[in-house]
């Protein structure tokens, strides 16, 4: 299935970019999408001003490189694939991306995770994307695992917020069937539950509640969550092989745990925003979430969501 028409690869043209082309490739051709490679780079002062040409064309000579390295990686042709090359330079390149993807409609951009200090987490360009860019934003870091042994997992909540959540959550999992299925066919989807008021009730003098009153309240909320998870699946018709993780606590405890312990290469998940309010992006799970993960990463925003960011 085709998820996406228009890929924006974002490099910047400073070094071996090819283990991350290798990433924005393989998702062109999955998708049969053409793929424009923007680089970004500082803009030269005023009296580096006569080497303009020559800074461009070492960029141009890099990427170039960067490209047929992994074209045959990937046993790929350079004319299989419909492949464009430009440039912007200048401050600000968070917000240029963004601009430069609602100017040209592109439905996904493909960019370089920026090295953390504790290999975790992801820096400042790269979160200001992740709030602001209004389409999926792929983070790319190294992948270890060969082609068809890459370990793909989704994080969802199947009580998200109305149908916008819901709606978000249907796409995260059919997203994340379609990158396992070009890989080992394996999924694993990750579903965090948890019922925050058994501390406060559990011996509470003020509140006269037995302990198996108490465990049945906890016990409802793991049905519930149980049932409304299985029933998301179920609507989303995805098929294959999914390992199912439906574990109690906090998401950014429990997630970032499981993507170390089943070694995952790729995660999926979702931004929480309120649709059609600009700036409004990132919810402090979320936040935490991305923070504490060492993969690559597909984030997804809900539908109508709107940029704080202006295409002019």
């Amino acid at each position: 299935m085709q998820q996406f028409h228009k890929i924006l690869f974002v490099g910047c043209g400073d070094g071996d970019e090819t283990e991350d082309l290798k990433q924005a490739l393989s998702l062109a051709r999955n998708n049969q999408a053409p793929l424009e490679i923007l680089v970004i780079s500082p803009e030269l002062p005023a009296e580096l001003g006569g080497y303009e040409k020559v800074f461009k064309d070492s960029l141009t000579e890099r990427v170039k490189k960067s490209i047929q390295a992994a074209c045959t990686a990937l046993n790929l042709g350079e004319d299989e694939l419909h492949i464009n090359v430009s440039f912007e330079s200048g401050s600000m390149p968070a917000t240029r991306i963004v601009r430069h993807v609602l100017r040209n409609a592109h439905d996904l951009v493909v960019k370089r995770a920026e090295p953390a200090e504790i290999g975790k987490g992801f820096k400042a360009i790269d979160m200001e994307l992740l709030r602001k860019c209004p389409c999926p934003v792929w983070l790319c870091r190294p992948i270890e695992h060969s082609r068809d042994k890459i370990r793909v997992a989704v994080a969802i909540d199947p009580q998200g917020e109305g149908q916008v959540g819901r709606d978000l959550a249907q796409r995260l999992l059919k997203l994340s069937r379609a990158l396992a299925d070009t890989g080992n066919g394996e999924l694993s989807i990750i579903s965090c539950w948890d019922f925050p008021l058994e501390e406060y009730l559990r011996g509470n003098v003020w509140i006269k509640m037995s302990e198996a009153e108490l465990n049945k309240f906890v016990m409802d909320a793991q049905t519930k969550h149980s049932a409304a998870l299985d029933a998301l699946m179920r609507e989303s018709g995805i098929g294959g092989k999914c390992h199912r993780h439906h574990v109690r606590g906090r998401p950014d405890q429990r997630i970032p745990v499981l993507i170390e312990d089943k070694k995952i290469d790729i995660l999926v998940m979702g931004t929480v925003a309120r649709t059609g309010i600009s700036g409004f992006t990132m919810g402090n799970t979320a936040e935490n979430v991305l923070q504490k993960v060492s993969c690559s990463l597909l984030a997804v925003k809900p539908h109508g969501f709107v940029s704080p960011v202006r295409a002019y």
